[in-house]
């Protein structure tokens, strides 16, 4: 099921950030290209710029710039992924992102080895079929209805527990489908989130880490509900497809296309490691230097957020 993934994951990322983008506000694909680490093998390395001014909450915009974009850099090396976020404008605001999926409904503990007696971990388990989601994370991805009586249009989320696949005949996904559906796959997340601006710190962090949560819920459910867009895709055809809608992205949102290349790796000889942003040793216990911490002060640790996904 993670292998096949692999192929919705990308459809969807796509898809969902041409959706989500509008003129002058939504991602911008500066680069798409293959990479090669020496201990992860072949990848692709993207790098994106988010424009999002309107989506901050009131009290974010009263400290950034009118026209603020944040950088994601992002590894994917599937099924282990990394993902970092930065803001030349604020230059102690980062997210560090490392994912891993697997074949099970969740039961991997600790998967990333972290110190539990050296952190403040807090464990999350999300379930895209019953956990709520705000509906302002909801656009033009659900199906539009019309009320009769008050002669008004109106946006309906689409209910996993209702839907089911044509194609696959999965779903619709009943209370305890993480138990007993199959195939199943986790997505496992390790979110660290830093800002380290005094009277900011806590908010901030805490709002990211609810944003994230927010929107890995919306993906990933998404994912689930276009299965029979992208179920009989191969990765050539969810490449092309790629390319074509990040193009249409990029013109959607009133930006010059870049020159994207998209392309396999070749069965060629690692000679050069990821960039040095990107953790190019395998997982350990030790904190990455993103979760430093001043030593005068004590600071929550950012949490794992895992994911269940059919």
């Amino acid at each position: 099921m993670a292998g096949k993934y692999r192929i919705g994951q990308l459809y969807t990322i796509s898809k969902h950030s041409h959706e989500e983008s509008d003129k002058g506000e939504g991602v911008e694909v500066v680069s798409n290209e293959a990479h090669i680490d020496p201990v992860h093998g072949e990848g692709q390395f993207t790098e994106k710029r988010v424009h999002l001014s309107s989506k901050l909450p009131s009290w974010a915009r009263a400290v950034v710039p009118r026209f603020f974009y944040i950088t994601e850099k992002a590894w994917n090396y599937y099924p282990y992924t990394i993902t970092e976020y930065t803001c030349s404008f604020l230059p102690k605001f980062s997210i560090h992102i490392e994912t891993k999926y697997e074949n099970n409904c969740g039961t991997s503990d600790n998967i990333f080895g972290m110190d539990k007696k050296a952190c403040d971990i807090e464990v999350c388990f999300l379930d895209i079929a019953y956990d709520d989601v705000p509906e302002r994370h909801y656009k033009t991805s659900e199906v539009v209805c019309y009320d009769p009586v008050y002669f008004v249009s109106y946006v309906v989320q689409k209910d996993l527990r209702c839907f089911s696949s044509a194609k696959t005949g999965r779903g619709p996904l009943k209370e305890g489908w993480r138990e007993c559906s199959k195939p199943v796959m986790c997505s496992y997340k390790l979110v660290a989130v830093k800002f380290e601006v005094w009277g900011l710190q806590t908010r901030v962090e805490q709002f990211v880490h609810k944003v994230i949560r927010d929107i890995l819920l919306v993906g990933h459910r998404q994912a689930f509900a276009w299965v029979d867009e992208w179920y009989d895709m191969s990765m050539d055809e969810v490449r092309e497809y790629e390319w074509k809608i990040q193009e249409a992205t990029n013109e959607k949102i009133g930006l010059l296309t870049p020159t994207i290349t998209i392309h396999e790796v070749p069965p060629l000889v690692a000679t050069r490691s990821a960039p040095a942003s990107a953790p190019s040793t395998p997982i350990t216990g030790d904190q990455p230097e993103l979760l430093s911490v001043t030593k005068d002060r004590v600071r929550k640790t950012s949490a794992p957020e895992t994911l269940t996904f059919p």
